[in-house]
């Protein structure tokens, strides 16, 4: 192979992975437009809620997390589009819990959300793993933050007695 091939090959391999770590941080740049407002501040939350600065930084961790999983699942020749489907399932359901949470405030329509977003998770999981495990297992921390997740929302609904 001449430098010429490999140079445009490496070149490729990093326009991929750009892509998919870009892609990989559109519910963040979506979710960014409905933040925390007068409303969260005020309703009752878990003990267990960190504080607010946590969230941005465990957030950006994995996002950039997701799009080396998603890019190591795309580089294996034994990857399925489905792979890529349900990983787009998972983002689109990301990017819509903080306009569920924090732009509508209904913290029940949000908890189905996370639900149905840690389901697509594991489904992605599950997917990854059968073409690369390395990519499968980029994405536990972030199944693991989404259970988190999950049980604050589930908080501040019953909290608020719904």
């Amino acid at each position: 192979m001449s430098t010429l091939t490999t140079n445009i090959s490496d070149s490729s391999r990093v326009l991929r992975l750009l892509v998919c770590v870009a892609a990989s941080f559109a519910p963040g740049v979506i979710g960014g437009r409905f933040k925390p407002d007068v409303w969260y501040q005020t309703i009752e939350k878990s003990a267990l809620t960190p504080p607010g600065i946590v969230f941005p930084i465990v957030w950006s961790a994995l996002y950039l997390m997701m799009g080396i999983a998603l890019w190591r699942y795309i580089e294996r020749k034994s990857a399925r589009g489905s792979g890529v489907a349900l990983f787009a399932i998972q983002l689109v359901l990301n990017g819509l819990w903080s306009y569920l949470f924090f732009g509508l405030h209904q913290p029940g329509l949000a908890l189905v959300d996370i639900v149905l977003l840690w389901v697509a998770i594991a489904a992605t999981i599950a997917t990854f793993s059968r073409a690369t495990r390395g990519a499968a297992l980029l994405l536990a921390p972030y199944l693991a933050w989404v259970s988190f997740a999950t049980f604050l929302n589930f908080e501040i609904w019953r909290l608020q007695g719904m």
